[in-house]
């Protein structure tokens, strides 16, 4: 065995004759494992908001949609669409419309997006994980589904036919609206709300469907004509592949988006959060290891003595330093594997028994994450590894020399 590795870990396991510094190594040590299960902790929640913020995606946007690189519409004739389904991976091709609409509803007013969708969207998306109240749309054409937030804004009735909501977009080509006839500025379409969805307030707020005939009415848009098209692909597809045939099928430039691209923005604010706060533990775990710079100090002034008679039996400097680097490296390596048992644990319970609650039944999201234990486990191993260097510096020929004497 390196004789530097054994005395090394000697020194980390025996105690020390002055209290004090025993004192200061446990302080180390535990100072170690804390910061290390916090650490954990911290990535362990932001993985599960990230989750939490996230999961909608999964049953409320496609798994790819094409969308015009220029202009508003999408071609998409029943040719075209055939194509697209015989594309191998593909599952289901839906067109969709989506415009921008005013909505009066009993005197109140708002402004939404209408979304036309084909009767096989249920096949698309989880209609019924999403729907809040009521029902989703059947074959009539004068039926919508707005968002929860959206419903409560203009105090909307489900199923109230003594009441419609009227749907209202510019008709192309007019360029004023007249306040005398509006019938000549808008095309309009009378509804009945027959349900509520409830995703998140963003997309409750922002988002009315209707069938996708009712929604080329209102907008005079032909069968071979979409805002978008959405694809559903198979447990067994290959995306690339898919993308380059898609591309193939189209004249028309178009852009190819997944659920990551379609939520781009909150992706990139999540993952800024994310190394906003892992940078700020890091700073937390660099100031708190100034600790074990010290208690390796504090190890070399005490075992002076000690590095006069491995000086006289021959050992280099090199060697002497080379033990209280193994001996700091060891501390803040065995800390960090003890505080992440600690922060797995902790992590499991609450996954499995809801420990922490944001608010009543409402149980705070954490996520076991591999990468967050490789990335907690890195950071602890390169920061003890830095400061035991710098502790183990300490020991020059001045010092050495006072070990002679």
């Amino acid at each position: 065995m390196n004789f530097s590795f054994y005395i090394a870990r000697r020194y980390l396991v025996s105690k020390n004759g002055k209290n004090a510094i025993n004192i200061i190594n446990i302080l180390s040590f535990i100072i170690t494992v804390v910061g290390t299960a916090a650490l954990f902790i911290v990535l362990s929640g932001f993985s599960g908001l990230k989750d939490f913020s996230t999961e909608f995606s999964n049953y409320f946007d496609p798994d790819l949609k094409i969308l015009p690189v220029n202009g508003k519409t999408v071609g998409i004739s029943l040719s075209r669409k055939r194509e697209l389904e015989k594309i191998p991976g593909v599952a289901l091709v839906c067109a969709v419309i989506e415009e921008k609409a005013f909505l009066n509803y009993e005197e109140k007013n708002d402004i939404a997006f209408i979304k036309g969708v084909p009767d096989d969207y249920v096949k698309m998306i989880s209609t019924d994980s999403i729907l809040y109240y009521g029902s989703w749309l059947s074959q009539s054409d004068a039926q919508v589904v707005p968002g929860y937030s959206l419903a409560s804004r203009l105090s909307l009735t489900v199923n109230n036919y003594g009441s419609y909501m009227q749907i209202m977009v510019p008709k192309p080509g007019a360029n004023a609206i007249n306040k005398l006839n509006m019938n000549s500025s808008f095309s309009r379409l009378d509804a009945i709300p027959v349900g509520t969805f409830s995703v998140n307030e963003t997309l409750d707020s922002k988002y009315i469907f209707t069938r996708l005939s009712a929604a080329r009415k209102l907008l005079d848009m032909n069968d071979s004509t979409a805002s978008a098209v959405e694809i559903k692909l198979s447990p067994t597809a290959n995306e690339n592949e898919v993308r380059a045939a898609i591309q193939d099928i189209f004249e028309q430039p178009v852009k190819i988006k997944d659920k990551f691209q379609m939520n781009d923005a909150l992706y990139k604010m999540l993952n800024s959060e994310n190394l906003v706060v892992y940078l700020i533990f890091t700073l937390v775990l660099i100031i708190a290891l100034f600790n074990v710079v010290g208690s390796i100090i504090m190890m070399i002034l005490d075992k002076k003595k000690n590095m006069k008679t491995l000086l006289d039996l021959g050992a280099p400097v090199s060697s002497l330093r080379k033990i209280f680097f193994i001996q700091g490296s060891l501390m803040t390596l065995s800390g960090g594997i003890i505080g992440l048992v600690i922060g797995i644990t902790f992590v499991v319970l609450q996954v499995r028994y809801d420990l922490i609650y944001i608010a009543p039944g409402i149980p705070y999201p954490f996520a076991m994450d591999v990468w967050n234990v490789i990335v907690s486990l890195a950071t602890i191993t390169v920061l003890g590894i830095i400061a035991s260097y710098i502790g183990s510096r300490r020991i020059n020929d001045r010092l050495l020399s006072q070990a002679k004497l």
